[in-house]
């Protein structure tokens, strides 16, 4: 019987793999995009003017719409359907990142309010993404996979970094600012056509054969990427007065809150940080900026191999999300210690460490894939990154008031650790048990 077990294990097709470096590929072009602004900052800020508040306000322009944008973007997959929104997403982030390189036209409050504009576009367009990668690892991923898969491309935002930030560096160094922006937005378009021919559903992928489709339904997939358009949409506000009604889902989001703070610093003041307060150029912070991206990006696809290792071992689900998330948000807080050294060998060391520990933790996605509602997974990844990413509009604001009113980083190093503390927090005491959460019925007339 074994043997005939492992014989039709191993004609079963990996299709799932290959839509798994689909969403790693995107989530990469898309954190590239948001951390074209902190890259060619320093040498923009020098051009336009912009002084540490401004910054601060350009950093977060993007994350006003995207948090806006959230709730319409989870309806839109809900409505719409996962594949194509997602395409339309990629190519009109990827054009509005373009044609930021063109602000170095301007000057003044013109190149503030069309650079904060396009900010604003990019934020809009990047919505739905996140909350579709969550409905397409529930789809094509069993629950014993699905916590390595959403690590994995939650992770790709850390190899952005490692491969990205030091080809945007060597950019600005020899050609300017302007061009980290074309670059990267025509890179973003042209992955956009390659998404359309390659990503489908697991019951229509040509590619796909009925053994892997056979495991993943008896897995716990949920097989259908898109939810129920009619019942989704007539019922949204309801649907989202249940979820925020959930002491669970609450937990989770304000935890996620907190974990985003730790990113949000790292793609936007860090290489700031590095070249005001530490006095790397340009093109060290760009490299300098790769260790901590590395180890986040080891940490975060170690985090899901633990979590997917205790699930099989027999841990409860709840034990096997919550022991990697709370370890890795306690080891986050080394970025405190950053204050307390001057080399710079020991600050880039623990900010490696750092954003090893965030790695680790960063499952919040995978937790999404296990609590949402099966006919609203659009609107419940949704909500989770509204709260996740109102950290991308207080973080950068917060964090330039304090270097300006302080004249250090000191100050805003200590509030991003405390936000490590306070994730750490709200899975352990508030979160409760991980369970996928169901929608109560709402009849006809209610």
């Amino acid at each position: 019987m074994s043997a005939v077990l492992g014989l039709a294990a191993a004609k079963r097709s990996r299709i799932r793999l290959v839509i798994l470096a689909m969403l790693f590929a995107a989530t990469a072009i898309n954190y590239a995009d948001r951390a074209t602004i902190a890259i060619a900052g320093p040498a923009m800020a020098k051009d336009l003017g912009f002084d540490a508040v401004t910054m601060g306000y350009v950093f977060s322009a993007f994350a006003w719409s995207y948090v806006l944008a959230q709730l319409p973007g989870g309806w839109l997959l809900d409505r719409y359907g996962v594949k194509w929104v997602y395409a339309a997403a990629i190519f009109l982030w990827s054009a509005f990142t373009l044609m930021q390189g063109a602000v170095g036209f301007l000057s003044g409050f013109a190149a503030v309010a069309v650079l904060f504009s396009l900010r604003l576009a990019v934020g809009l367009a990047e919505a739905p993404v996140f909350p579709a990668n969550a409905r397409i690892t529930a789809a094509w991923f069993p629950a014993n996979e699905r916590g390595m898969a959403s690590a994995f491309f939650n992770a790709a935002q850390y190899f952005a970094t490692v491969l990205f930030a030091p080809l945007m560096g060597w950019i600005v160094h020899a050609f300017g600012w302007h061009h980290v922006f074309t670059v990267m937005g025509a890179l973003g378009i042209a992955f956009a056509l390659l998404w359309t021919q390659v990503v489908h559903g697991p019951r229509e992928h040509p590619a796909i054969n009925p053994a892997e489709r056979d495991y993943l339904e008896a897995g716990g997939a949920m097989m259908d990427m898109d939810g129920r358009p009619a019942e989704t949409a007539s019922r949204a506000g309801r649907t989202l007065r249940q979820l925020l009604g959930e002491r669970m889902l609450l937990g989770i989001y304000v935890g996620q809150y907190c974990i985003n703070t730790l990113t949000y610093f790292f793609l936007t003041w860090f290489p700031v940080y590095l070249v005001k307060e530490r006095g790397l150029s340009i093109l060290q912070a760009g490299f300098a900026a790769t260790l901590p991206a590395l180890c986040g990006f080891l940490g975060g696809i170690l985090g899901g191999v633990i979590s997917d290792q205790l699930l099989r071992r027999g841990y409860s689900l709840t034990a096997a999300r919550k022991i990697p998330i709370v370890s890795g948000m306690l080891l986050s807080m080394a970025i405190i210690g950053c204050n307390y050294v001057q080399a710079d060998a020991l600050v880039v060391g623990l900010m490696a460490l750092a954003f090893f520990g965030k790695g680790i933790g960063a499952l919040g996605w995978a937790v999404v894939s296990d609590t949402s509602p099966k006919e609203s997974g659009g609107l419940s990844g949704g909500l989770f990154n509204t709260f996740g990413n109102l950290a991308g509009i207080t973080t950068p604001i917060v964090i330039g008031y304090i270097v300006r009113e302080t004249g250090s980083f000191n100050g805003a190093l200590v509030f991003v650790g405390l936000n490590a503390l306070v994730a750490g927090l709200c899975y352990l005491v508030v979160v409760g048990e991980i369970r996928r959460f169901e929608l109560k019925a709402v009849t006809a007339s209610s």
